[in-house]
C-alpha cells in the first residue's frame, strides 16, 4: 500500500485589531515570515502537498500563500497543489477534519491541512497509535507542523491510524 502523509499546520501569528472579526484578522510581519519559514521546511523535508485543505479565514489563507511561495521557490516548475478553502475548518473543528480527508482521492500521496487550535493539536494527537503516545499532551504553537503518516487508503483515516513522524515550529 502507498503511504499516505497529512501535514497539521497552525496559522502563523496573527494580529488582534480592535473591531475586526476573528475570521478576518490577518498575519503579523513575524506571522508571514513565520509562514515563509513553513513553507521552506517542507521544501527542506521533501513535503509537497498534493492538496492543501485550508480555513477560509483571513489568517489561514495568508498562512498557506506564504507556505505556497517557499515551496515554489524552492521547487520551481514543480507541480501546484489543489486547494480547497473550507469554511468547517474555521467553523467547525475536528470532526470536519476526519469528515474532509477520509473523502481524498487515494490518487493523492500528501495532503496539508492549514487550521486553528485547539483542534490543530488535538487531531495530531487524536492520531498518533496507542504504542507510540507517550501521554505528553503537546499544544502547537503558531506556525507549529504535525507530519503523520500511515499505509492504507484515505477513506480509512480514523484515530490512532498514524504515526507522528515529525513536530516542527516554523520561525522566520
Amino acid at each position: 500500500m502507498t503511504p499516505r502523509t497529512l501535514v497539521l499546520l497552525r496559522h502563523a501569528k496573527a494580529e488582534r485589531p480592535d473591531g475586526l472579526s476573528d475570521f478576518d484578522r490577518k498575519l503579523t510581519e513575524t506571522g508571514e515570515t513565520d509562514a515563509d519559514a513553513a513553507g521552506a521546511w517542507l521544501a527542506d523535508e521533501r513535503l509537497h502537498p498534493a492538496l492543501v485543505l485550508c480555513s477560509s479565514a483571513a489568517r489561514t489563507r495568508q498562512t498557506w500563500q506564504g507556505v505556497s511561495i517557499a515551496l515554489a521557490q524552492a521547487q520551481p516548475g514543480g507541480g501546484t497543489p489543489e486547494v480547497r478553502y473550507e469554511d468547517g475548518l474555521y467553523h467547525g473543528g475536528v470532526t470536519e477534519v476526519f469528515d474532509l480527508v477520509r473523502k481524498v482521492s487515494d490518487t493523492v500521496r500528501t495532503v496539508l491541512v492549514v487550521g486553528h487550535n485547539p483542534w490543530v493539536s488535538e487531531v495530531s494527537l487524536m492520531l498518533i497509535p496507542d504504542d507510540q503516545w507517550d501521554g505528553e499532551e503537546v499544544v502547537l504553537k503558531t506556525a507549529g507542523l504535525a507530519v503523520h503518516r500511515f499505509d492504507g487508503p484515505w477513506s480509512s483515516f480514523e484515530p490512532r491510524s498514524m504515526r507522528l513522524i515529525e513536530r516542527h515550529t516554523a520561525r522566520g
